[in-house]
């Protein structure tokens, strides 16, 4: 088959998904879940089997091992959909499906091993470089290693870390130059070390550190770390989803989670509005009333939705560029990871303006308005989406080298 053969043009109205329309109806269960995620970072055994029912865990897995193999605005929107509902759950999504396209470039028994039984798997571990060393040993490797941020390691069944192989003590270095390989590993395997995510917001992803000491590693699951934090490995399936540039997975996963937390931040002014009288102020009316506070939402409601359709609009670019049998330019890779950026940035701004009017309800604890600002500015400190990007589309936008990261 043409891997480019399927799929090549985008749904016309993508909240008509069908994947889209469950997410939207999930909402309403991840709120029952909230506290438990919460106060015991992780999910909940049922709540991962409702998703795995959804369909969420296979959304770019190919059609041929039991998958989805949605476009990345159906994806975007679903984990946008699900971060507004509970902004741990939309991270781990959002990080399980990287994991997911990086394991669609192990070997084929490797591969085999992972999706054989033609369900969702569930994934977590680290996307940048380094954390282990491995000593070669028939069959493959014995590897030790610790990494950070295994975010959703509490209900993964495969961690992905990246690791030095080690001849003689010296690091092997590749002919491309290359000197890190990647390996998948049970989580029965791991080492998940206690405390290591002691945070303010998205306690519930459960980002823990997490080892193995001296644990074998198979061929089978293993490759190269190709890219800064990685290049489109996965393209031998078929499919414009799987010939796209990793660009228009990498910084929209994480954008689309800090959009959706906003998202539920404007949802709870509006909520909070039109109920609360504040105190002290003679004569107050309900917050809707207030002229300002109407403004806010305006504008909240205004920036948010700007950034959100840059971001759309570039991931429809450079699908249809590449639907078209073209090669996608360095100046859209480039402005593909700054609509992600700026998407996040009107995400903060949004935030910011619903959280003032908010007034005290806006810092207690319990409030979905603190809730919603914690989650919101722990997604903001993500690398994928941090300003750096700006000067890095800048220089590439400019025909200057734009560095290692973006190529």
């Amino acid at each position: 088959m043409d891997a480019m053969a399927e799929n090549t043009r985008l749904p016309a109205d993508i909240d008509s998904q069908t994947i889209v329309r469950d997410a939207m109806a999930f909402q309403p269960v991840l709120r029952t879940y909230r506290e438990q995620i919460e106060t015991e970072q992780r999910f909940p055994a049922e709540l991962v089997g409702q998703m795995r029912e959804a369909g969420f865990y296979r959304m770019v897995v190919p059609r041929s091992l039991g998958g989805l193999a949605v476009d990345p605005i159906t994806y975007t929107r679903v984990v946008e959909l699900l971060a507004e509902g509970a902004g741990s759950v939309g991270w781990n999504l959002a990080n399980n499906t990287i994991v997911q396209l990086v394991m669609l470039g192990m070997p084929d028994d490797g591969i085999q091993e992972i999706y054989g039984k033609g369900k969702g798997t569930t994934g977590a571990g680290t996307a940048v470089q380094g954390g282990g060393t491995a000593i070669p040993v028939p069959g493959g490797y014995r590897v030790t290693g610790h990494w950070s941020f295994g975010s959703g390691s509490q209900e993964a069944e495969w961690m992905l870390g990246s690791f030095q192989i080690l001849d003689d003590g010296v690091p092997r270095k590749r002919e491309d130059g290359g000197m890190f390989w990647r390996g998948l590993f049970p989580k029965a395997e791991t080492v998940t070390v206690p405390g290591s995510w002691d945070v303010t917001g998205l306690r519930g992803t459960g980002s823990f550190d997490w080892t193995v000491d001296d644990v074998f590693l198979p061929e089978r699951r293993t490759m190269i770390h190709a890219g800064i934090p990685l290049d489109n490995q996965w393209s031998k399936w078929p499919g414009v989803s799987f010939a796209l540039p990793s660009q228009c997975w990498v910084g929209p996963h994480h954008s689309s989670v800090i959009t959706g937390i906003a998202r539920a931040g404007i949802s709870a002014l509006v909520e909070l509005a039109v109920e609360k009288v504040p105190r002290g102020r003679p004569g107050a009316a309900r917050l809707c009333e207030n002229p300002q506070v109407q403004e806010a939402v305006g504008r909240a409601d205004a920036v948010l939705n700007a950034g959100r359709g840059y971001r759309s609009a570039m991931l429809a670019e450079l699908w249809n560029t590449t639907a078209a049998g073209g090669e996608v330019s360095i100046e859209q890779k480039a402005r593909c990871r700054l609509a992600s950026t700026y998407a996040a940035d009107s995400a903060r701004q949004a935030m910011d303006l619903v959280y003032r009017h908010g007034g005290s309800t806006s810092f207690k604890r319990e409030s979905r308005l603190a809730e919603c600002w914690r989650d919101l500015q722990v997604v903001g400190q993500t690398v994928t989406i941090a300003p750096e990007w700006y000067p890095i589309g800048g220089r590439a936008l400019m025909g200057m080298d734009p560095g290692s990261r973006l190529r």
